[in-house]
């Protein structure tokens, strides 16, 4: 069984962003299953250029690091 005292693994650029952007996607389509906003959401990330992403990958640049100092801490 997983030790539920363990670290949280890093998030990604893309889930820092996903999780920003969900409720609009889901405002804007209010229809769309889970399924269908996923989509959209893979959609609007391709769409974005570097700049756009950077806010996203400096946050999971950070999380990479609080990560990796819980898990040596942890171990």
């Amino acid at each position: 069984k997983k030790d539920p005292k363990a670290p949280k693994r890093a998030l990604s650029a893309y889930m820092f962003f996903s999780q920003d952007w969900r409720e609009r996607i889901k405002a804007e389509n209010p229809d769309a299953s889970f399924g269908e906003v996923g989509k959209l959401l893979g959609a609007k990330w391709k769409e974005l250029d570097d700049e756009e992403k950077k806010p996203y990958i400096e946050q999971a640049a950070r999380d990479k690091s609080r990560a990796e100092q819980e898990k040596s801490e942890y171990d």
